[in-house]
């Protein structure tokens, strides 16, 4: 079953078996949606930064700004670039911890999935002629995967990029929803779309990536098969 949930800006699709996971995982979001908001009332520089942000006493600081401040900063770049995809891994952790092992939860197209089945996750590029016609084949997984798109021409997140899409593939879909928009960040035009890898390539964890730029696709790594969906 697959059910939408929203809460302010956050705008999830939950898929799981059973309702009782797809519960969790709404309980989840508001957890640390609530955690993350009382943060930054007090500190809303950590909100408007585009740079790292240095956390002092970790300890004491919420799972969820620990998380995206260790994602986002290796980078460079500020940590709300990770929040979505942190909020989607966080959720899918507690139903796989609850029992589940079929979760998804595509959190504004970062998503964070564990999978008893093969399916397909399709790729959304805006007015790049490959959008919507391109999907990724995910094969069964046990282990966590974050799939995280970010555009300079789709959505209302801030990207100093061009690409129509750049995708990130690793174990942490807060690290991939980083990744995605530092990987973005770097395709200002069709020569800058090989090189902009070397913006992703020196960190641990990230399996691989691609980006489209128009009618180009440029991949790095290893990804899932891309597959032509059929309309």
């Amino acid at each position: 079953m697959k059910e939408s949930f929203r809460l302010k800006e956050t705008f999830a699709w939950i898929t799981a078996d059973e309702r009782k996971y797809i519960e969790i995982a709404k309980e989840e979001l508001k957890k640390h949606r609530q955690e993350l908001e009382r943060f930054v009332r007090w500190h809303p520089y950590f909100l408007v930064t585009l740079e790292s942000y240095q956390v002092e006493e970790k300890d004491k600081m919420p799972e969820i700004v620990r998380k995206m401040t260790e994602s986002a900063g290796k980078f460079d770049i500020g940590p709300m670039s990770a929040v979505a995809g942190t909020l989607a891994e966080f959720a899918v952790e507690a139903m796989r911890d609850a029992g589940a092992t079929h979760a998804i939860v595509d959190n504004g197209g970062d998503i964070a999935l564990i999978c008893d089945r093969t399916v397909l996750v399709g790729i959304y590029a805006g007015e790049s002629v490959l959008s919507n016609r391109i999907a990724l084949r995910i094969k069964p997984s046990i282990s966590l995967l974050g799939i995280c798109t970010s555009s300079g021409t789709v959505g209302h997140s801030i990207n100093f990029g061009n690409a129509d899409a750049a995708t990130v593939i690793s174990n942490s879909a807060s690290l991939s929803d980083a990744a995605a928009t530092a990987l973005g960040n770097s395709v200002s035009n069709a020569h800058s779309v090989t090189k902009a890898f070397h913006s992703i390539k020196h960190v641990a964890g990230i399996k691989g990536a691609f980006v489209i730029y128009k009618d180009m696709l440029a991949r790095w790594g290893e990804i899932p098969e891309i597959v032509r969906i059929k309309f």
